[in-house]
């Protein structure tokens, strides 16, 4: 069974170090994961050997608190009832109240003990010997309300000490505590000075009290704290705006009667009512009206998807236009927006292999500080230094190697980066699989559906003289409107876009291996393979050669034949996608080698590696093939990510170091793989490679000047520069070095928030493309001029207009008294089928220009 807790009292990764070593102890405890930055633990346990009471026994053994986590409660804001309570807001405000109390009393705290150092003026009663316990005093009263505070770092470090396991509080509270209990020690001398007429006594302990320094600590160190949790909060705004998107309510039809009701009421069936500008409450299908979807906060396409019955909707996605219906088919938990929260929270609670050094390090960093504060201040007693300097030594120790920069460095950076892959429309599952993305040298991509749109298109069509594109495709699409198979699919739905009207037609058959064969008007026509028309003695002529020049760029040649002779060809391909060429091209300015598996030819797969520069491609594999593909890569030393559609793609994403499926909304997408792309985009493959390595070296930089800070701190508190240069650290300046250090951590870590997706060179292809476009418009929409002869009357004129406007993409304009034809023609037709549909009409053309 799988648990989640929350935990209380964690300040450090000591802490969330302990609290896993604890609960992995308790009988049937497979795994935990703890973590620090969101306060809550993930166990995995035998529901017949421990139980929820035991874990949270453990924790609390330990010296921390735990309860069992609300859930998933929702992962929408709950209608009707008051708003759940943020934790992360309410430890904010408690921290600025606490820094307030702090400063408050702090400050008048530091101007008594420091002002007359400084030349600032003093209340006469706290001048001189003889008023020296009044000085003390008033700053150990100073001192206690400051103390009083923050005394959950005494609560909880001195607990955690006992326990045995020790953390950053343990370490800032004995700090505080050495310093104000020397001060108390101070004022009994001083007041035994003065009982004793003791003078050098009394001006010796006052000028050595350290109660600035303990109240300075406490304040230093929790306006650090301030700033490190209202930066902390920042991580999570990702998830917490996508749980903001789903609406309250739903407007819902039942019994033919509409009624508003909250979204939990909502139930798998109900039927429910969309108006414009609504969100969608929860996951369903069209039944009745179309609406223009914009899907950008679940998918980052931020163009409107149109949807219609049939199609599928997600809950929180805004209807932008038109209304609908829909019929529910998830609710609660298992919409998708839930999902991916889920998904989300669960990457940002996972441990990355790179987090477990800081672990192990953090584990017995405490215990290793105290002792070296303790030797430290022992060794400087020792060579005949005062108590107060050793005691300063200790202190500083304690204070300034708080390993909470340690702790943050990764949890922070993992966060934020799997926030950002949200924001774009890319799931990642876990920090594991987020760190070794990074490492990634080979891609291996799934052609179909991948870098293809997976749906076979028409794409060339090359006619006999005399018949118009319209003519063949109306027939093609005719004649293989009966039959199931793809590529008649692809010619019917290219004739449907042009709004043509198809024939009716009889005799059906289907040929296994070669093609179709209806009639149509009383004439049989046939649409298929060469092998067909060779087979029927349909001459192919030029049309032979032009089916193996389209074969050779990758498409699929489909031949039409009536009246025993042959009609045209026609094209249909599976089209590379508009970005694919970009997101290739990414991959390999990043140093990734690009590997394309395909079941298709080797002549298809060898024209698609042409068109887009790919590497090397393997064709003609089977499903089950390609998780064999990808481990001979991995033998060859090579990290592989395995980019495919998560269907039958999912034995290869398994087996990948990282397993990328591009297009979600399959369970088995979301189980085989390690990323989940919301889109059908390459480039966000790119964006996700190019995420980790930004969440990886951004970690790095953290341990690095975390673990820098330790290295340079700790032996300038400990004195080891004083003898040599006489630098020594007072404790004041250590506390504030340690709050600014894991400030610093945090802020680097929220960088990641400018991180942008890799769209410069699609957004170039793009525009390429509609320049080229654009070009190509320009050059195929000509007008021309007809001199046609024959020509007597009104008739006359209409029979050769209507002759001209028949033909595929041609408006014609005919003028009888200057026997000229003004003619717009968009390219598609030559001027020989101009021509000869005037000189069939009963006329002669003179002359075309």
């Amino acid at each position: 069974m799988k648990q989640k807790f929350d935990v209380t009292g964690m300040t450090c990764s000591a802490c969330s170090a302990h609290v896993e070593k604890s609960v992995a102890k308790v009988p049937g405890v497979r795994s935990v994961t703890v973590n620090l930055l969101s306060n809550n633990m993930a166990v995995d346990y035998d529901e017949t050997a421990s139980s929820d009471a035991a874990v949270i026994h453990a924790v609390e053994e330990a010296g921390y608190g735990a309860s069992v986590h609300a859930g998933a409660a929702s992962s929408r804001p709950q209608a009707k009832a008051a708003p759940a309570a943020d934790p992360m807001a309410a430890e904010i405000a408690n921290m600025k109240r606490r820094l307030i109390v702090s400063f408050v009393f702090l400050i008048p705290l530091f101007y008594i003990s420091m002002g007359h150092m400084m030349g600032l003026p003093l209340p006469h009663f706290l001048h001189g010997t003889a008023n020296a316990l009044v000085f003390a005093f008033t700053q150990l009263l100073l001192t206690l309300p400051i103390a009083y505070v923050n005394r959950k770092y005494y609560q909880v470090g001195f607990k955690t000490l006992f326990k045995g396991a020790p953390n950053m509080d343990s370490l800032i509270a004995i700090g505080s505590a050495a310093a104000m209990i020397y001060g108390v020690v101070a004022i009994y001398m001083i007041g035994w000075g003065l009982g004793h007429g003791d003078t050098a006594l009394v001006e010796q302990y006052s000028m050595d009290l350290y109660f600035e320094s303990a109240g300075m600590i406490l304040a230093l160190i929790t306006l650090g704290k301030f700033l490190e949790t209202r930066s902390k909060g920042k991580t999570g705004e990702a998830i917490t705006k996508l749980m903001d998107l789903a609406p309250k309510t739903a407007l819902v039809e039942r019994e033919g009667v509409e009624a508003e009701i909250p979204v939990e009421e909502v139930a798998v069936g109900d039927l429910l009512i969309v108006k414009p500008g609504a969100s969608i409450p929860v996951d369903g299908e069209i039944t009745e009206g179309s609406a223009a979807v914009d899907e950008s906060a679940i998918t980052g396409e931020s163009i409107p998807v149109d949807k219609g019955p049939g199609d599928r909707v997600i809950a929180a996605t805004i209807n932008r236009s038109g209304y609908f219906k829909f019929r529910a088919t998830k609710v609660g938990a298992d919409t998708t927006l839930a999902q991916i929260v889920a998904l989300v929270e669960d990457a940002a609670n996972s441990k990355a292999p790179i987090a477990k050094l800081a672990d192990k390090v953090s584990g017995v960093f405490v215990p290793v500080v105290i002792c070296i504060a303790v030797i430290a201040a022992v060794t400087w007693l020792l060579l005949g230094h005062t108590v107060e300097f050793a005691l300063s030594i200790g202190i500083a120790v304690l204070v300034i190697s708080c390993p909470c920069a340690l702790g943050l460095a990764t949890p922070v950076a993992i966060m934020v980066g799997t926030g950002k892959g949200a924001e774009n429309g890319i799931l990642i599952k876990s920090a594991e699989a987020l760190e070794t993305a990074h490492t990634i040298d080979t891609v291996v991509l799934d052609k179909t559906g991948t870098i293809t749109e997976g749906k076979p298109r028409v794409t060339d069509i090359r006619t006999a003289d005399g018949l118009s594109e319209t003519e063949l495709l109306t027939i093609a699409a005719s004649v293989e409107k009966p039959s199931e198979h793809p590529l008649s699919t692809a010619i019917v739905e290219e004739a449907a876009r042009r709004n043509l009207s198809l024939r009716a037609v009889t005799g059906f058959e289907a040929v296994a291996g070669q093609g179709v064969a209806a009639e149509a008007g009383g004439v049989r026509y046939l649409a298929g393979n060469r092998k067909m028309m060779e087979e029927n003695r349909i001459e192919l002529g030029d049309f032979a050669e032009k089916g193996e020049t389209l074969s050779g760029e990758g498409k699929t040649p489909l031949y039409f034949a009536g009246e025993g002779k042959a009609l045209g060809v026609v094209a249909v391909a599976d089209t590379v996608k508009p970005t694919s060429r970009a997101a290739i091209e990414a991959f390999g300015q990043m140093g990734v080698d690009v590997v394309m598996l395909t079941g298709d030819n080797k002549r298809t797969a060898a024209a698609i590696q042409k068109q887009l520069g790919i590497g090397r491609v393997v064709a003609e594999v089977l499903p089950q093939d390609k998780e064999r593909e990808v481990a001979k890569l991995q033998e060859q030393g090579r990290k592989v990510a395995m980019v495919g559609d998560g269907i039958n793609d999912a034995p290869a994403l398994t087996r990948a170091d990282v397993g990328i499926a591009i297009g979600a909304g399959t369970d088995v997408a979301i189980e085989s793989a390690d990323v989940v792309l919301m889109k059908s985009d390459l480039l966000d493959a790119v964006t996700a490679i190019d995420l980790s390595r930004a969440v990886i070296r951004n970690i790095k930089q953290n341990l690095f000047w975390a673990f820098f800070y330790n290295s340079i701190g700790i032996p300038l508190a400990a004195g080891v520069f004083f003898s040599v240069l006489g630098w020594k650290l007072n404790p004041m300046f250590g506390a504030a070095a340690m709050s600014l250090s894991s400030v610093c951590v945090v802020s680097n870590a929220l960088r990641l928030k400018l991180f942008q997706p890799r769209r410069a060179a699609a957004s170039n292809t793009n525009s390429n493309q509609r320049e080229k476009i654009n070009q190509k418009e320009e050059i195929i929409s000509m007008k021309k001029t007809m001199v046609i002869e024959g020509m007597s009357c009104g008739h006359c004129s209409a029979r050769v207009e209507k002759a001209l406007n028949a033909l595929d993409g041609v408006t014609a304009k005919v003028d009888l008294e200057a026997k000229t034809a003004s003619i717009e023609t968009e390219g598609r037709v030559s001027d020989e089928q101009m021509k000869a549909a005037v000189t069939d009409a009963g006329y002669d053309v003179v002359s075309l220009s």
